[in-house]
């Protein structure tokens, strides 16, 4: 059995401190460009009309909502977290939607996933990947739930390459967005957001990873000037 460190779990009693305020404050501090960047993302997705998704790192199940709302009824989605918080809130949201019979939600860590391999059509992740403390096995968990050829796709923040919009970027997510997240949230959550974003790999290097991890065709779209990247990969 996986035996989450002193490192997880620190980062999931964060995350279940600011889950009730999780979706307002994304919204907010996006200006609302983290619903075109999920959508962009599941645009990615080739699932067949009778196929699988699992959405790892799923938080309130924004992105299995916006998989359920893109695919035929007969596509399944399984949503897996392991922040209990995240999950309550998500379980509230989906049964509000018209997708209610078709996502599950589980209580999961990423290294670990409780599904048989090749189980799945699909993989996604968004902003979660960063999260997670033993990147490669995460990584390596995804690619064995997949079916061959499977694809898997992850939204993670990155660094713009851009010199001058990296510095407007900087002093935003450095300076202005944990004041922000403390006048509605716990200030150090989204302290820890732009320090986790600057120790995440460069594209090269995660890249990489992922082709370690038994990945192939592994490429990555940059949104928004960089500020986000979009990685898919093909078992």
């Amino acid at each position: 059995m996986y035996q989450i460190s002193e490192k997880g779990r620190g980062i999931r009693e964060m995350f279940d401190a600011i889950a009730p305020r999780y979706d307002l404050l994304n919204r907010l501090l996006s200006f609302g460009v983290d619903r075109r960047w999920r959508k962009t993302a599941v645009g990615l997705l080739d699932v067949p009309s009778d196929g699988m998704v699992l959405d790892v790192a799923t938080g309130t199940g924004d992105v299995a909502l916006e998989i359920a709302s893109r695919t035929p009824a007969t596509v399944q989605i399984i949503g897996a977290d392991f922040t209990q918080g995240m999950l309550v809130h998500g379980l509230d949201k989906v049964a509000a939607s018209p997708y209610a019979q078709r996502i599950q939600l589980v209580n999961a860590p990423c290294e670990e996933l409780p599904f048989p391999p090749a189980l799945f059509d699909a993989v996604t992740i968004a902003f979660g990947i960063r999260n997670v403390v033993d990147r490669p096995a995460g990584l390596r968990e995804m690619c064995r739930v997949l079916k061959p050829g499977g694809r898997v796709v992850i939204l993670e923040f990155s660094n713009p390459k851009s010199r001058l919009f990296k510095a407007l970027y900087d002093f935003y997510f450095l300076q202005v967005l944990p004041r922000i997240g403390g006048l509605i949230s716990r200030r150090s959550a989204y302290q820890y957001l732009p320090d986790s974003v600057q120790a995440f790999p460069p594209r090269e290097d995660f890249m990489a990873m992922m082709q370690a991890a038994g990945f192939r065709s592994v490429t990555h779209h940059d949104q928004t000037f960089g500020i986000a990247t979009i990685y898919t990969g093909i078992k």
